[in-house]
């Protein structure tokens, strides 16, 4: 997309700089939102807010007064209009912090920069032939404060990324520190077994997902730990993130899971209004 929001400025792409002792460049201290925008609305935007600006909080950045989750709100709208995105584009909303080092006065005072990518439809359908999935080695997630905040301090996700894309699979499952699996590099992981949906806790460290919290309001799910071996015996296996919403694991390694009920679930979430609890 050619146009970007800098602190609530937008511009042409070329035309923007952040200085280089921002803090999200030297030390991974910053957050972000990705979200979807379809026909000019942000979808599930409510629960982006309010985790964006949980977020700050526990950074302790110090957001201006001014920066309201409406005021944000038309700052990304205005940038997808701008870029004539309004029927269908990814968002990505990333606050960075200031520079002068981690103990300088300007650590704490934000800028905000926000950016548009194409999305087509066939990102957010149900995916017919599924996802193939493996576990990532010698990586583990540790289970802190700052588990569940989508943080710019991803390596541990870039480097999940690179080892999938070696073994030629779709994503990369990733560990925490207790050994247990949590999530993907790109997504929360959900798994249903004799009808019933489980999820692992975000005690066990795994990004506080904006999709994750929407199927959990729509469906009773029950927050369990997964290890390999509720893994492997799992009937049915799927992912979610804000943007591609939920999607089918066809296999992880050597275990293959059905569709059925992941397929009905991805229909009732996105073409039901209603805002009661559904059932599989």
């Amino acid at each position: 997309m050619d146009y970007i929001n800098l602190n609530g400025k937008i511009m042409t792409a070329d035309k923007a700089g952040i200085p280089v002792d921002n803090g999200a460049f030297r030390y991974g201290y910053g957050l972000f939102e990705t979200m979807v925008v379809i026909n000019g609305a942000i979808r599930l935007a409510g629960y982006h807010w309010e985790r964006l600006f949980a977020g700050l909080k526990l950074l302790q950045l110090d957001t201006p007064a001014l920066h309201t989750p409406q005021w944000l709100e038309r700052q990304t709208l205005d940038t997808v209009a701008r870029n004539k995105a309004d029927n269908l584009c990814r968002v990505r909303l990333q606050y960075f912090a200031g520079g002068g080092g981690l103990y300088g006065a300007n650590a704490v005072k934000p800028g905000f920069i926000i950016e548009c990518f194409e999305l087509n439809e066939e990102a957010i359908a149900f995916n017919e032939n599924g996802l193939t999935l493996g576990v990532a080695e010698g990586l583990a997630k540790s289970k802190d404060m700052l588990s569940n905040v989508k943080s710019c301090n991803a390596l541990i996700y870039a480097m999940g990324a690179r080892q999938a894309k070696a073994e030629k699979c779709n994503d990369m499952l990733l560990r925490n520190t207790a050994g247990n699996l949590i999530e993907t590099t790109l997504a929360n992981v959900f798994w249903i077994k004799n009808d019933i949906v489980y999820t692992p806790p975000l005690t066990d460290g795994c990004i506080a997902g904006v999709m994750r919290r929407h199927i959990m309001n729509r469906l009773p799910t029950v927050e369990e730990s997964l290890t390999d071996q509720r893994l492997q015996t799992a009937d049915e296996v799927f992912v979610t993130n804000a943007v591609k919403g939920i999607k089918w694991v066809k296999s992880v390694n050597d275990y293959f899971y059905s569709a059925d009920r992941v397929k009905k679930l991805h229909n009732l979430v996105f073409h039901l209004s209603s805002p009661n609890m559904l059932a599989l």
